[in-house]
């Protein structure tokens, strides 16, 4: 969660394309976002809780949104979120309006706020490092895919050729052929019989 715009605005720059974007719909208010982990496969499956305790995070970091009932919450993944050159630090559109998700919030919630706040961890953040080190892990996992994609290619050409050769008439003639023919005999051999 960005403390202020400026905060808001490195959000917007270093969000990773896992991440999930909310903001009170038509008021200012704070920039949070949640990470999704592997286990949740898109963001349209965040399970409910989440989506109201991000919900009420949102509300109450709002200064105006807090002290306002009945809001509207939205959220889209951070790769939907559109940053042009002439907006305010802070402000954002959208790439696709269909991508953008509400969620109807009728009041404060203050036993979900408190239960937030209690596990609230604050820190630095080193945004360029944190999306230098994630571009590393992802290319060393693709890397990996690739190479173990490469290593089952190659096993299954081989059993591929393997079976070719099983099926092929050139084995069993070449076969056949060893055992029909008399055994060859030497120049030498050849001579002493003629003589």
């Amino acid at each position: 969660m960005g403390r202020d715009k400026v905060e808001n605005e490195d959000l917007i720059k270093y969000a990773w394309p896992q991440d999930v974007w909310f903001h009170v719909d038509k008021l200012s208010s704070a920039h949070v976002y949640i990470r999704l982990p592997d286990a949740i496969p898109s963001w349209e499956s965040i399970p409910e809780s989440v989506l109201v305790d991000c919900a009420q995070l949102v509300k109450s970091n709002s200064i105006e949104g807090n002290k306002k009932d009945n809001l509207t919450i939205i959220y889209t993944p951070a790769d939907n979120l559109k940053k042009t050159g002439d907006m305010a630090v802070g402000q954002v559109s959208f790439h696709n309006d269909k991508r953008v998700k509400r969620i109807h919030i009728a009041k404060r919630e203050n036993v979900i706020v408190n239960r937030l706040n209690k596990t609230k961890v604050e820190r630095v953040v080193d945004h360029e490092q944190d999306r230098i080190d994630r571009i590393r892990e992802e290319n060393a996992a693709k890397r990996a895919e690739a190479a173990k994609k490469k290593k089952a290619d190659a096993e299954l050409a081989k059993a591929r050729e393997a079976e070719k050769a099983a099926r092929s008439y050139d084995a069993l003639f070449s076969e056949d052929m060893e055992e029909a023919a008399p055994p060859t005999k030497s120049v030498r051999e050849l001579e002493e019989d003629f003589m």
